[in-house]
């Protein structure tokens, strides 16, 4: 071990050791309200229950709700947190009590580049979120703008079945993940821009494809200075380094096609084109800034989200011949053998319809949720979750979803 590796781990005792002295001199003024924290595992000094989670979290805690109980409370260093693994629980948490858990955890990841300070998913609830709600509502998502772009989603769809039939004539491998993960970048990026951003002749095409997948990489990682705060001035695992590494390339790509469009107005009829009309016509409180977090959110949210879906439902398909043999039948009959799809046939595909809701209730792209925050003391099923608690819904574990026979497989 050289000197400073051996200084590193001499100041991260130091931290941690510090950190939990303070949370025993805190501790010890609560009043007897802690009696009432939901139940659960015993926990560690410092680390409380860091090695409970596993490498699959979400399993881990399923089956530790299976002990404790649907609601329960862990310690993740120094961030008390409860976790939510039944119905009733999860409908306090997100339709009843939702205004006390409306607040996000702010992982530090996401602080990279002070993103959490304009970040949709990440602002609690003020002016500013129902603004950028409204805008995602009003002039994004609507009925009317989804079916103006209907024939772009046909086309990088046609265009992602003829790249497949390509491999297929020559006999080589696809990449079901990487070949979905690009049709999704490039709907996103025609829908906004008018543009594809992941173009085999475009050289910014593989970078910025590793960038978007080095930001699902980073958010995804264990984080010590998320459980330990002393740990964030000095970014231990450099989480936050690398994240800010890849927001600034994306925040800079998507300012500089910001300043693009607003120095040559076209009449593309897309996402910025509309965003541009409400900064100028002032509809909104809206500005560059809060428009280039807003892109990187549509991005980040929803291109490894899809491919990751659709990647496991292929390979539940291939697993389960005779569910494939039912869709493709049901394909031929409805639709006609050789013939595409169109969005208005879905609703004529039951049986396909089942494949994807069954995928959604086997492998949830984000089993545990974002991270939700208690905005004061909170009665949850009887039990007292304090202010400034960590909340996670473990949506995988929910038994009544997981009792549902097998629809499909």
């Amino acid at each position: 071990m050289d000197l400073l590796t051996g200084c590193l781990l001499c100041l991260l005792l130091a931290l941690l050791l510090l950190q939990a002295f303070s949370s025993i001199r805190h501790g010890s003024c609560k009043s007897s309200d802690q009696t009432k924290l939901p139940p659960g595992p015993r926990r560690l000094p410092i680390f409380g229950n860091l090695f409970d989670l596993g490498d699959k979290p979400h399993r881990s805690l399923a089956k530790l709700a299976q002990i404790h109980g649907p609601v329960m409370s862990l310690k993740f260093g120094s961030l008390l947190t409860v976790v939510v693994s039944s119905e009733a629980a999860a409908k306090e948490v997100l339709q009843k009590q939702d205004i006390i858990f409306s607040n996000r955890t702010v992982v530090d990841a996401v602080q990279a580049s002070r993103h959490h300070e304009v970040g949709l998913p990440w602002l609690p609830v003020s002016p500013l979120w129902r603004t950028l709600r409204k805008v995602c509502n009003t002039h994004i998502f609507t009925t009317t703008k989804l079916d103006a772009n209907q024939y772009l989603r046909r086309d990088k769809i046609q265009e992602l079945i003829a790249d497949v039939r390509k491999c297929c004539l020559k006999g080589e491998a696809i990449n079901i993940r990487q070949a979905a993960f690009d049709t999704s970048i490039n709907l996103l990026s025609n829908t906004i821009f008018s543009m594809d951003l992941v173009d085999p002749n475009s050289s910014i095409a593989q970078e910025f494809r590793e960038t978007i997948y080095g930001v699902m990489v980073e958010a995804g990682k264990p984080n010590l200075a998320d459980y330990f705060p002393l740990l964030r001035k000095i970014d231990p695992q450099g989480v936050r380094h690398r994240m800010s590494v890849h927001f600034d390339k994306l925040l800079n790509l998507f300012g500089k096609m910001f300043d693009e469009r607003l120095h040559s107005r076209k009449s593309s009829n897309d996402v910025l084109d509309t965003l541009l009309d409400v900064i100028e016509n002032r509809v909104e409180e809206l500005n560059k800034t809060l428009v280039v977090h807003l892109l990187l959110v549509l991005f980040v949210a929803g291109t490894d989200t899809t491919s990751g879906t659709l990647e496991w439902a292929m390979a539940e398909l291939l697993r389960n011949p005779h569910v494939l043999r039912k869709a493709k039948n049901e394909l031929e009959q409805v639709i006609g053998k050789s013939k595409p799809i169109e969005e208005c046939d879905i609703n004529r595909l039951p049986y396909l319809q089942a494949i994807i809701k069954e995928t959604f209730r086997m492998h949830p792209v984000i089993p545990l949720l974002l991270p939700r925050k208690a905005n004061s003391d909170a009665n949850l099923c009887g039990f007292t979750v304090p202010k400034g608690s960590q909340v996670l819904v473990n949506v995988w574990a929910i038994e009544p979803l997981r009792a549902i026979p097998l629809l499909v497989w």
